[in-house]
């Protein structure tokens, strides 16, 4: 198999999934509309728009796979409805030309709501909203030539997460000393995935063609409550006694009513009032892999945002100056 692979978006994903291509020894073209991305001398990154029909014809020469971590402009049903099925259906016209396999990051939303672990063979039936979509974009990757993969993940932390439950809304507001507000409930369990183990899992899943054209779970471990997830990473920091609450559904609902980013949040809240457990053991008797322990996840997490925000200050003070 060729050692060189094309990865869309710089997210936490991407950057990701590209650093640990790179760090192995492959190379890497990171395909951004920026030409933002991690500085490796294995990474090429070009400037290149992949929702662009054909777009990316010119940047698979030779690509084993092409994992496309891009998403929607916002998080929202109409962005989602109107940029990602178009922006897939170009990427899989693409890599199918190419000969390469599409990897593709999943959430957990086309399962919807459902009683229990959420295994690889729970039904993906979801139909409304961010749900519905996530689910026609599964059955469209199901029903293309090109060979896919997706990899599946609960709500993300780790390294370069930011805009998300287990990153900026818990490390940056917990190490700042402010009160870290939950949504739902702080004692139901609720997985949440590392994310360099989804990045290592879509790694190896391109290298297997005996689990292409299959929808796998990431190493996820034992479905944490929030309280412990904040826990954890407090002790992490040393905090002995970080200030947490919650977001009460109620007020969640009574705020959707008057505005648009609640109303796209409180679709999920089924998701933080009831236990919602992603079982990922199939997948990781296939594919090797095992989850990254939550004690030293949550470590290199706050690591990494201590390091970010020394960065951000050093900049800020002119400190990076020269």
């Amino acid at each position: 198999m060729s050692n060189q692979y094309v990865v869309t978006g710089a997210g936490p994903v991407g950057w990701t999934v590209a650093t640990q291509l790179a760090d192995r020894g492959d190379h890497v073209r990171l395909l951004t509309r920026s030409g933002s991305g991690p500085e490796h001398p294995a990474i090429e990154r070009r400037r290149v728009d992949a929702s662009t029909p054909r777009a990316l014809d010119q940047h698979l020469d030779g690509a084993a796979a092409l994992f496309h971590c891009t998403h929607g402009s916002a998080y929202s049903a109409a962005a989602w409805r109107r940029e990602l099925p178009a922006t897939e259906a170009a990427v899989l016209d693409s890599a199918g030309r190419a000969g390469a396999v599409v990897v593709f990051p999943e959430s957990l939303y086309s399962y919807g709501a459902v009683d229990g672990p959420i295994t690889e063979r729970t039904p993906r039936t979801a139909t409304s909203g961010k749900l519905g979509i996530r689910a026609d974009l599964l059955l469209a990757r199901e029903r293309s030539e090109t060979p896919t993969v997706s990899i599946a993940a609960s709500d993300f932390f780790g390294p370069h997460v930011i805009n998300a439950h287990g990153g900026e809304r818990l490390v940056a507001t917990m190490l700042a000393g402010r009160r870290i507000r939950v949504m739902g409930s702080l004692d139901q369990p609720h997985s949440f995935t590392y994310v360099p183990d989804l990045a290592a899992a879509m790694i190896a899943a391109a290298d297997r063609p005996e689990v292409w054209n299959t929808v796998l779970h990431a190493p996820t471990g034992p479905a944490p409550t929030q309280r412990q997830l904040v826990q954890a990473h407090a002790d992490a920091a040393g905090i002995a006694d970080p200030k947490v609450g919650t977001l009460p559904s109620w007020a969640m609902r009574a705020l959707a009513t008057m505005h648009g980013p609640t109303r796209e949040l409180t679709e999920m809240l089924y998701q933080f009032d009831r236990p919602f457990v992603l079982d990922s053991g199939h997948s990781e008797r296939l594919l090797g892999l095992a989850p990254t322990p939550l004690p030293e996840a949550a470590a290199t997490s706050v690591a990494w945002w201590r390091d970010r925000n020394a960065a951000r200050t050093a900049v800020g003070s002119g400190g990076g100056q020269r």
